[in-house]
């Protein structure tokens, strides 16, 4: 082990063998920041006819008015050709737009160029997804990956698309989506029962991307692997806004308050470090708001402006994306608060370092039959125990 250096650390695609290519939505006003929206969007929609609806609707090689297309997995929406759909919308889901950027979407095939109902069919209690972030060049870029428990779309701000990773292959939180033999092989070498939620804290704490791959070194030593996993835990509290349990708080001193009320229309953000301030549009402030929110950043983008840019940029005249909120919603202002607590407390994280002692190597790996990982890893479970419906009310047959 000794002289096992970080370059020749186990990559984070043998560790976690099946990964997802992100969601091709093809057109953008079936997601957004505002449900509402996007139930005012599809009344408009089904209200058109002919080539207004067409237009509206944009389509694409993939989706027109006459696709043929399954339910998602999980959700019983229509599946006759939207140039016949009518009725109330589906009820919006929750979805990662990118980086901290929860948003909704409305889980309709039809509407979603490539949707990957193999994400759809493990999505719910238990599941955890790890989704990879674009690389950029820069040691201050930002984390390599992001955990989230909703489903992530996959979209990096760099603009390079990462692969989504769920951490179980099966609904409910069942096999771990792990290279076999990697838990009893962790297990014995740290003398502790090892999960894969273990794995996963792990990897969000000492993962290192390059612009050729994500590695994740393995130590040697049972401490530090327990350090580890300990600052992981926290960071993937932080990641799904302790979802589930205790939300992040910042103390009582250094909360975001609202201190002058935002626009109906804020136009522009920015921020004045002196007085760790957030000036939003003409008049709005939200303090104290530290530096580091601010300044953080996902593959060399920060986060608070492109989460606040996605809310206020115009929209072309005549098309559902303007069908929005008419002035800035109060749930957007809560939501504002609750990044930069989120944004706050990671920038306040050490980064974890995994050190120069001993790792494991890529022999031992392979001795323990860990690696190299078979090829039925790579691919989705079968976890079909129901039928779903096909094209037209035909049941598809999996």
């Amino acid at each position: 082990m000794p002289g096992v250096t970080h370059d020749e650390a186990p990559l984070l695609a043998d560790l976690m063998p099946w990964s997802v290519a992100p969601l091709r939505p093809g057109r953008g006003w079936p997601m957004g920041p505002d449900a509402a929206s996007l139930k005012a969007r599809w009344d408009a929609f089904v209200r058109a006819e002919g080539a207004d609806r067409e237009a509206l609707f944009g389509p694409t090689r993939a989706r027109t008015l006459h696709t043929a297309v399954a339910q998602l997995p999980g959700f019983d929406g229509a599946t006759e050709r939207l140039a016949r759909a009518a009725g109330p919308c589906p009820e919006p889901v929750r979805v990662l737009h990118g980086p901290f950027d929860e948003q909704w979407l409305i889980p309709d095939h039809r509407l979603i160029d490539v949707a990957r109902p193999e994400l759809w069919r493990v999505l719910g209690e238990g599941q955890l997804f790890l989704t990879e972030q674009g690389y950029v060049a820069d040691a201050g870029a930002g984390p390599p990956v992001l955990a989230s428990t909703v489903l992530p779309d996959g979209r990096s701000p760099a603009g390079r698309p990462g692969r989504i990773r769920p951490l179980f292959r099966r609904p409910g939180g069942a096999e771990p989506n792990l290279a076999p033999g990697l838990l009893p092989f962790l297990a014995t070498v740290y003398g502790t029962d090892v999960t894969a939620e273990d794995v996963l804290a792990w990897v969000l704490a000492a993962a290192r991307a390059s612009a050729a791959n994500c590695a994740v070194p393995l130590p040697a030593d049972a401490g530090t692997w327990a350090r580890g996993v300990a600052a992981g835990r926290r960071l993937r509290w932080l990641h799904v806004r302790g979802a589930g349990g205790e939300r992040p708080r910042l103390p009582g001193g250094r909360r975001p308050y609202v201190r002058s009320p935002l626009p109906a229309r804020p136009g522009a953000l920015a921020y004045a470090p002196d007085d760790e301030a957030l000036l939003v549009g003409d008049g709005g402030v939200v303090s104290p708001v530290p530096a580091g929110a601010w300044d953080f950043r996902v593959s060399g983008v920060r986060v608070l402006p492109l989460w606040f840019d996605r809310r206020v940029a115009a929209a072309e005249p005549g098309t559902l994306e303007a069908v929005r909120p008419a002035v800035w919603p109060q749930t957007w202002t809560s939501q504002l608060l609750e990044l930069i607590t989120v944004l706050a407390l990671l920038a306040e994280e050490e980064p974890f370092a995994v050190g120069d002692g001993d790792l494991i190597t890529g022999a031992e790996l392979r001795a323990a039959g860990v690696l190299p990982v078979p090829e039925w890893a790579r691919r989705p479970a079968s976890v079909l125990d129901h039928h779903e419906e096909g094209p037209g009310g035909q049941f598809a047959l999996l």
